[in-house]
């Protein structure tokens, strides 16, 4: 990259970075080492985000993460954990008809055991 290219990647950054061609360079180059490896990342993370939601939506219906989205594949239902997660907090109502897709499919979703309500004691009668 010429010095042009250089020093308009290296706008917005700080100290000499942003007007010293050779301190320039290697900040620019570093941050499109940072921007790669991030746009991997990025990916990992939204997909541990989405497993997350939907493993929230399927624990209040009393089946765990693993157990549904095996249940789903016994069924061939082919929606993605973005999608999943999407109708996990928009939809409640087709996120359950989902669960119970799931859990007719899977004999491991059977047994369900919801879990137990806090109840708040106060100690002030």
């Amino acid at each position: 990259m010429n010095k042009k290219e250089i020093l308009k990647l290296a706008k917005g950054f700080r100290g000499r970075a942003k007007n010293c061609i050779r301190i320039a360079r290697e900040r620019v180059e570093k941050a499109l080492q940072y921007s790669y490896r991030d746009r991997r990342n990025k990916k990992r993370d939204m997909r541990s985000l989405w497993i997350q939601r939907i493993n929230a939506g399927t624990r209040q219906h009393g089946v765990n993460y693993g157990n549904f989205m095996h249940g789903l594949m016994k069924e061939n239902v082919q929606l993605n954990r973005k999608v999943l997660s999407e109708i996990s907090m928009h939809e409640p109502h087709s996120f359950k008809a989902l669960v119970d897709i799931s859990r007719n499919a899977f004999p491991g979703n059977k047994n369900v055991v919801f879990p137990p309500r806090k109840v708040d004691i106060s100690l002030n009668a």
